[in-house]
């Protein structure tokens, strides 16, 4: 278990160098005093004004948009702590050291450390192992340029660093050794992507995958961004609009990003998310792993005639046949309440009405949670009574697969949690059984089930917990590689 650190004051550093210190960027500070190798202290971020040249001269130019962003964040009454730190070395430079490595490996540029040094007569340089606060902590305003304390000490534990130790080790290696960086270019690249991440999905998976190359996150922590989460969320609001064929558009992607395929080269019965089916066409028509025909009515107020699924019908035969129209699973997504007729016809015909909101919670779940979605189970699902308005058994469908995602997650979470606790390396599954029922488990499960999870957590292609088999399945061990979050 990760020991607690009781931490009664904070140092206080420019907001833009704690900036890059929580995001991995660099290891170094530099406070106005020595600070002992073994401190640990809170990160209370202030102004700029103790850096002797201005912002756009202190920092380097790729750097220069996230250290402007961080002083605009800065209040005036009170100030946002979110890390805190471990003083690994301090080292004294003077005239007599280059410091031409130096902003090759941090943020500040070379006439930065040349002002400062001139200015203050030499540079305390801190290397610091920095943990992220749970949550970040408000405290009022001290003008005190070095130490300040704390309202109330802060107890916190090592559980969240910035960096692993093989990575932070790494850094301080070439800290110390004046080596340059491995991937200056890919740095370059991380910076300019990290002002687009804020609002650009793409740009934010892209980010964090060269991050945990750069090794400023790790998988562990990483969080899992799907690029598709920007069109996603506006399944919902278009449906709900008048925009009818960017609505198609997006049902299709969304069946798409469910897994359905369609390889029919038949414009009027397609799945191709660039286009609609126009004038007598299918909306959508899916072809593996099972037939899905259906059709999108995207309205603000408007109610579902009768018509649309008499056209669901009629357009169903034309194009695919009565027969393949018959076994195949229909589906209406409408915004608006089916009139009395639409509903009748609808559940005698075997047919799903769902509203935008209920597809947008579907794909969103399948784009936070790769393939959680069974398609074969879905199916089961929508082949089963009631029909016509089919929003609840969808949801509860969907209530299913979050909740067997928050056992698992809950299994991981019990893995990494015993190991913390008895300092083991691995753990066998009878023990891990014991530990589950202490642990305010979501559901009661059967020792097999566990030992069956547990198999899936460790594929490779999942990768949440390693498992070292053993000829006999009770015997096998299991231990933690990173977590599952669910939102």
């Amino acid at each position: 278990m990760s020991q607690q650190v009781s931490i009664p004051t904070a140092l206080c550093l420019p907001a833009p160098d704690i900036e890059a210190l929580i995001r991995g960027l660099m290891i170094a500070a530099m406070p106005r005093i020595f600070v002992n190798p073994g401190r640990q202290f809170a990160l209370y971020p202030s102004d700029t004004s103790s850096n002797v040249l201005s912002t756009e001269q202190h920092y380097r130019s790729n750097f220069l948009p996230i250290a402007q962003k961080s002083l605009a964040e800065l209040g005036s009454e009170t100030v946002s702590i979110k890390a805190w730190a471990r003083c690994e070395l301090c080292q004294v430079l003077d005239e007599s050291e280059p410091l031409d490595f130096l902003p090759h490996l941090t943020v500040w540029t070379k006439e930065a450390l040349q002002q400062t040094l001139s200015k203050r007569g030499n540079i305390f340089l801190a290397y610091l192992r920095v943990y992220r606060l749970p949550q970040p902590l408000k405290i009022p305003v001290n003008p005190n340029p070095r130490f300040v304390p704390l309202p109330q000490s802060l107890t916190v534990t090592q559980a969240t660093p910035v960096l692993n130790n093989t990575f932070f080790e790494q850094r301080c290696c070439q800290m110390q050794e004046r080596q340059p960086p491995l991937h200056p270019e890919l740095e370059e690249l991380e910076s300019a992507l990290a002002l687009l991440s804020a609002t650009n999905p793409v740009a934010e998976e892209l980010d964090q995958c060269i991050r945990i190359f750069l090794g400023w996150s790790s998988n562990q922590t990483a969080k899992r961004i799907d690029s598709d989460l920007a069109w996603i969320q506006k399944i919902a609001e278009v449906g709900n609009s008048s925009e009818g064929q960017e609505f198609e558009k997006l049902v299709r992607r969304s069946l798409i990003k469910l897994g359905f395929t369609n390889s029919n080269s038949n414009p009027k019965a397609s799945l191709d998310p660039q286009a609609t089916g126009g004038a007598g066409g299918i909306d959508f028509y899916c072809e593996k792993p099972y037939p899905v025909v259906g059709e999108c009515k995207a309205s603000k107020k408007e109610s579902v005639p009768n018509s649309v699924t008499a056209q669901l019908i009629h357009l169903g035969h034309t194009h695919l046949g009565k027969a393949e129209f018959d076994r195949a699973i229909k589906l209406i997504v409408a915004a608006g309440p089916l009139t009395p007729p639409a509903l009748q016809a609808a559940i005698e015909n075997q047919m799903n009405a769902i509203r935008p909101e209920t597809l947008q919670r579907l794909v969103k779940l399948q784009a936070q949670h790769k393939n959680s979605i069974d398609l074969l189970e879905l199916k089961l699902c929508l082949q089963q009574a009631p029909f016509g308005l089919a929003d609840d058994k969808v949801d509860s469908y969907i209530d299913k697969v979050n909740k067997d995602i928050k056992l698992r997650s809950h299994l991981v979470q019990l893995v990494k949690t015993f190991l913390e606790n008895t300092g083991l390396d691995q753990a066998g599954v009878d023990a891990l059984y014991g530990a589950y029922f202490g642990s305010n488990p979501p559901q009661p499960l059967q020792l097999r089930e566990m030992h069956e999870i547990l198999i899936e957590l460790s594929s490779p292609l999942t990768g949440y917990v390693g498992r070292i088999k053993e000829s006999d399945w009770r015997s096998d061990r299991f231990y933690f590689l990173r977590n599952l979050q669910v939102d």
